[in-house]
């Protein structure tokens, strides 16, 4: 489903159908991949902020969550454990670039991104695929039960334990794709943790403020 392309790029292939198509979830390794003048991106403030790129690029406002159409331009986001998500829009050319960490994940960012997609393109949630890239996995993302109280309709994401929970940020962007209608055999999730695996992955949690960030981007060529 995910694999490591050259450059150290993780890719899907359900994407790779799609000769027109641009897409690639960044590692440590893959930091200057793309051309800053082509990626649109945003100053990320853990929101539910949905903005259209319209063929901009360089860093274009506040929020979390990017839609775009446009060929040749790119829209991306930047994580070091929060989860990137990246959706597509094959039938009207339009994709979206997702930072979901807790606090976006609570306001439903991607939920909004879908309903967003549909009224800027007229898109379909059925007609999307939407792929979930490496962020903390549940077996490290540790939270308090201050956190672990605003997901208590996502049981099966938490591990509760005495004082805190185990929280799978991924499983609940998931499920929530799956409440705005899109189909779960769309969803491709990587199930890679960043705090587990650091040869390829920069964590906040792991480094603090030595932590680097990955760019994951998508776009029409």
């Amino acid at each position: 489903m995910f694999y490591k392309a050259s450059h150290q790029v993780y890719r899907v292939r359900a994407f790779d159908q799609f000769d027109w198509l641009e897409h690639g979830f960044g590692t440590r390794r893959s930091e200057n991949f793309w051309p800053a003048d082509r990626v649109a991106t945003l100053h990320q403030v853990h929101s539910d902020i949905v903005m259209r790129a319209g063929g901009s690029s360089g860093r274009i406002g506040d929020g979390d969550a990017l839609i775009e159409n446009t060929p040749g331009r790119l829209v991306g986001v930047k994580t070091a454990d929060c989860i990137p998500l990246l959706l597509l829009d094959p039938g009207n050319r339009a994709v979206a670039a997702v930072h979901a960490g807790w606090r976006g994940t609570v306001s439903r960012i991607a939920r909004k991104t879908v309903k967003h997609l549909e009224e800027n393109f007229s898109s379909r949630a059925e007609d999307l695929h939407v792929a979930i890239g490496p962020g903390i996995g549940k077996c490290c993302y540790e939270v308090g039960a201050d956190v672990a109280c605003q997901f208590r309709e996502y049981d099966q994401a938490l591990s509760d334990l005495a004082h805190s929970a185990h929280l799978d940020l991924a499983e609940i962007n998931r499920k929530q794709l799956i409440e705005s209608g899109v189909p779960s055999e769309k969803i491709y999730v990587a199930g890679l943790c960043t705090l587990c695996h650091p040869d390829d992955f920069h964590s906040y949690r792991r480094d603090r403020d030595h932590a680097g960030r990955m760019l994951s981007v998508i776009g029409l060529r």
